[in-house]
């Protein structure tokens, strides 16, 4: 039997169309917090804000978003969330204060949450369902490349103090990310097999109660890992490695990019357990090294074991997520999935502000590789001990399918 076409036209342009959005979203994470203290006269805690409201905005919209897709369409929703965000990159020049700043991340969040959603669950229906666990892992990396590629190409803008240049990037990234999105076909999703009264009831559905579980166990871990993204400069700097600080995210994503074409087919052929819990372990032991690294050879260690574990652990929760949804259900189940995993990483970015008061991030990291491994007791009791949870839905599928 010939195996499913994965790479197909749709698939890649989905992939892009989604890298450059994120792209420009963690190009914004590394410079508007300078933007603002250096342009805005803004303080600290304002430009902590601008991050925060964003994410704010996206996690209130996208639960309204994926309902959307069910009535409108994946496509349609997309090009809406990305014309949104194309029109609120372009008001960047304006805002001469930290408020006016504020009010356009909140417009932007909402195209962001939007645009992601659909964008997820287009993906979620173009990948074949005996290849989701590939698909989605190769998906979800174009989130991870932009971890690296935003961040470089922000502090390369910042350099030349050009505010021409800063902003602009961001157009042009939201620019291509719709021209994709135009590019691609209608991709609403086959009709739905529930009765009429099944339809009425789910007409006021805003979450995918199917999606909760997994949404949880992956939230937790991203608290956790939001200490990562967003303090991993300043702890090079603290233990003397700021001049390789840069190749951290270097590492992690060319390891998540050697690793994702075995991962993703493992979690096709033998389930989803035999991937996530060594991918705990990964992490866990990823975090400890972080925490002894005294050298670069210990730094980069940590970095590779850190994306071959949260790296996996990341597009396999969002491939349980849409695994047993229908095709019109998976961008509502891809919202559900976000939504609560970002709110993971705001609560971990908030407490993480928090507890550097009390200790140094170096304690920090030291106790989180322990706190990771809790996550395997939450991942069984949540979703683990239904063992073959993916494999079983692939075979489903496909037998009511042909």
């Amino acid at each position: 039997m010939s195996k499913e076409a994965l790479w197909t036209k749709e698939f890649l342009l989905i992939t892009f169309c989604n890298l450059f959005l994120f792209i420009a979203f963690y190009y914004l994470v590394v410079t508007l917090p300078i933007y603002a203290l250096q342009e805005l006269n803004g303080s600290e805690a304002e430009a902590g804000l601008l991050i925060t409201s964003f994410l704010i905005a996206a996690i209130i919209i996208r639960p309204l978003a994926g309902k959307w897709t069910i009535t409108f369409g994946n496509r349609l929703v997309l090009f809406i969330g990305l014309f949104l965000f194309l029109v609120c990159s372009s008001l960047y020049f304006l805002p001469e204060t930290v408020l006016g700043m504020m009010l356009v991340r909140l417009l932007h969040g909402i195209g962001f949450g939007i645009a992601t959603t659909a964008a997820g669950g287009i993906a979620a229906n173009v990948i074949p369902p005996s290849r989701k666990g590939e698909g989605m892992g190769y998906y979800a990396l174009a989130f991870n490349l932009a971890v690296v590629l935003g961040p470089f190409l922000g502090l390369t803008a910042l350099h030349k103090g050009n505010k021409v240049l800063l902003f602009g990037i961001v157009i042009l990234c939201s620019l291509i990310a719709l021209v994709i999105g135009l590019l691609l076909s209608n991709t609403k999703g086959s009709a739905s097999l529930s009765t009429s009264n099944d339809k009425e009831r789910r007409k006021f559905d805003i979450v995918e109660k199917s999606a909760v579980r997994i949404a949880v166990v992956a939230s937790f871990f991203a608290i956790l890992y939001s200490s990562i993204l967003s303090f991993v400069p300043v702890y090079a700097e603290d233990i003397g490695l700021l001049q390789v600080s840069s190749y951290f995210f270097v590492v992690y994503a060319a390891v998540m990019l050697l690793s994702r074409p075995l991962t993703g087919r493992w979690l096709d052929r033998y389930g989803e357990n035999a991937i996530v819990y060594p991918s705990i372990f990964l992490f866990a032991i990823g975090m400890f090294l972080l925490s002894s690294s005294n050298s670069v050879v210990i730094f980069l260690l940590a970095a590779a074991l850190i994306g071959l574990g949260w790296g996996t652990l990341f597009p396999t929760f969002q491939t349980i997520a849409v695994q047993k949804v229908t095709p019109e259900r998976s961008g509502l189940a891809i919202s559900t999935f976000l939504s609560i995993f970002d709110l993971g990483i705001g609560i971990g970015t908030f407490l993480v502000g928090i507890v550097m008061t009390q200790m140094s991030l170096q304690s920090l990291y030291f106790y989180s590789s322990f706190i990771v491994l809790f996550g395997i007791g939450l991942y069984n009791f949540l979703h683990g001990h239904h063992r073959g949870a993916v494999k079983g839905a692939v075979y489903e599928r496909r037998t009511h399918s042909g």
